[in-house]
């Protein structure tokens, strides 16, 4: 007779999968985000209901890629001129928030009477919020280029970054031994600090652009090269003493000034997504959800201030340094939820023995709560700020005088009104001659030597695929008048046709073919444009040489 326990490791992954797809595709009917969902899976699959999936040493790992390769991407994304732009608004309200709820949450932690160090990690916890969900959801809505999005994306790597310290100092704690102080430990751990961020620089000015310009002809090599530095890096940042969640992040920052790093972003995004799934089900299925019941109290309590509390920080902060309160309450609402890094955080702590299970427990209730809760109030976000318009008037000066500043600044040099796929000879001259006559160009290359060897500063250049969908996410589209092709490809140009209406680009195309093709078969509408530039110019050419037969 079968048992659960003839089960081969194999089978169980296959189990788990199959669950996740099962539960996950009820989840994105129901428009719950995918990480509740795969918690869900592990509640059920693990020992606290069927009992059909252990933690186990293959899982534990792959959730340490994933964990790795989710900071990687972090830092990856962070864009120093994006904060630089938004200014004092996105320290001020990514330090002003993590610091007031910080606080509020100690203390009521505390009038709970908790012990000091569970109510420092519970508070911890509740600061930060996901920049992976709010990522998403901004895009989904097509509002990431927004100056609420903006704002958004920009304290929120702030928190990104202060997560990061937190990781630090607990580190630092954890390590101290009965010989050594506190002082000397952390003083260590900044010395070793400072040299691993001396190695990141070093690598970002000597080493990297050298070694990605012969990595990235190939996308399989360029996509490898990545996660063997993002694990690379956290494994040595481990060995050394540190996390390996802070060596992930730092690799990321390492690979984030070069021209590839949206291409690589793009690419890693489902790898990484899929390796994460490992770590949520891990976590799921070590929860005992039997002592839930008994916290659900004090997770509804602390949920309550992160979707109601943790908006209204931001939303004063930003009222007081001269913001409308529509722009508050938008930007606000990001913080509306609490974050993986804070699961990380919690399990971190656990490992230390800094926290218990029912501390975790806590902790990953609150996430559940709050990140299904936000993910309405962010979808619908507008409806409920029509709504509560009336009684936001408070948080707001009677004359704002940030909006006009701050709603054409961006983190590109300049937003493009037209993008140029293929630098080759044909798109090289189309796109400085498009600059030449005032459109602002972008421009887009495949090869990593076209873009080195670009030295136009009239026309921006990114290292992009036109085959990657992932890479559109990274560009304003809203700017965007028009999207030129001179890639002679039909195959290609459909694939980013069809990306392009998929994103709601409401432009118009122009792609480059050598023979002509009805427009319908590739998507393209009535306004849009197929170029013919070898049989153009041999009807230009025929004429010139006719004409000046004529003449002679």
């Amino acid at each position: 007779m079968f048992e659960i326990s003839d089960l081969s490791l194999f089978d169980e992954f296959a189990i788990m999968l199959a669950t996740a797809v099962g539960v996950g595709l009820l989840s994105v009917r129901l428009r719950q985000p995918l990480i509740v969902a795969f918690i869900a899976v592990g509640i059920l699959l693990g020992p606290a209901m069927l009992g059909l999936v252990e933690h186990s040493y293959s899982m534990e790992l792959l959730a340490e890629f994933g964990i790795a390769l989710l900071l990687f991407v972090v830092g990856l994304r962070l864009d120093l001129h994006l904060i630089k732009t938004m200014g004092p608004v996105s320290l001020a309200t990514g330090l002003g928030q993590i610091t007031f709820t910080t606080l509020f949450v100690f203390l009521i932690c505390i009038a709970l009477g908790m012990q000091i160090i569970t109510a420092i990690y519970i508070a911890a916890a509740m600061s930060f919020s996901s920049t992976i969900i709010i990522v998403k959801l901004l895009s989904d809505k097509r509002e990431i280029d927004s100056l609420h999005g903006r704002i958004a994306i920009g304290f929120l790597i702030v928190q990104d970054i202060m997560v990061v310290v937190a990781m630090i100092v607990i580190t630092a704690f954890g390590a101290v031994g009965h010989q050594t102080s506190i002082g000397s430990e952390v003083l260590g751990v900044m010395i070793k600090g400072i040299c691993l961020i001396l190695l990141v620089g070093l690598l970002i000015k000597y080493v990297l652009p050298r070694v990605l310009l012969h990595i990235a002809a190939s996308t399989e090599l360029l996509v490898l090269f990545s996660i063997a530095f993002a694990v690379g890096f956290a494994a040595f940042s481990d060995v050394i003493g540190f996390s390996k969640e802070v060596g992930a992040f730092l690799g990321g920052i390492a690979l984030a000034s070069s021209n590839y790093r949206e291409a690589i972003g793009s690419r890693l995004t489902s790898v990484r997504d899929f390796l994460l799934l490992f770590f949520f089900i891990s976590l799921g299925a070590q929860l005992n959800i039997t002592d839930m019941g008994t916290q659900l109290p004090i997770a509804i309590l602390l949920s309550a201030f992160v979707l109601i509390g943790n908006p209204l920080i931001v939303l004063t902060i930003m009222g007081v340094m001269g913001f409308r309160r529509r722009t508050g309450f938008l930007s606000g609402l990001a913080v509306a939820q609490i974050s993986e890094f804070s699961l990380i955080l919690a399990a971190l702590g656990l490992s230390l023995g800094h926290i218990d299970e029912q501390t975790a427990g806590l902790i990953t209730l609150v996430a559940l709560i709050t990140i299904a809760t936000s993910t309405y109030m962010i979808i619908y976000s507008h409806q409920l700020y029509e709504r509560l318009a009336p009684l936001l008037r408070v948080f707001e000066r009677k004359m704002p005088f940030q909006e006009e500043r701050l709603e054409t600044s961006s983190g590109y040099i300049q937003l493009p009104d037209t993008i140029v796929y293929g630098l080759g000879r044909f798109g090289k001259n189309l796109a400085l001659d498009l600059s030449e006559n005032g459109h602002k160009v972008l421009g887009v290359d495949f090869d990593p030597m076209v873009v080195k060897k670009w030295s136009s500063n009239e026309v921006q250049v990114f290292y992009g695929d036109a085959e990657d969908p992932g890479f559109l996410l990274s560009i304003p589209l809203k700017s965007v008048k028009w999207v030129i092709s001179s890639i002679p490809d039909k195959r290609i140009n459909k694939t980013l046709i069809d990306a392009l209406r998929a994103e709601g680009y409401q432009g118009r195309i122009a792609i480059t073919l050598h023979r002509v093709v009805a427009k319908s078969e590739l998507g393209l509408n009535e306004d849009d444009i197929i170029l013919l530039p070898y049989q153009q110019a041999a009807k230009q050419t025929a004429q010139m040489m006719t004409e000046f037969s004529l003449k002679n």
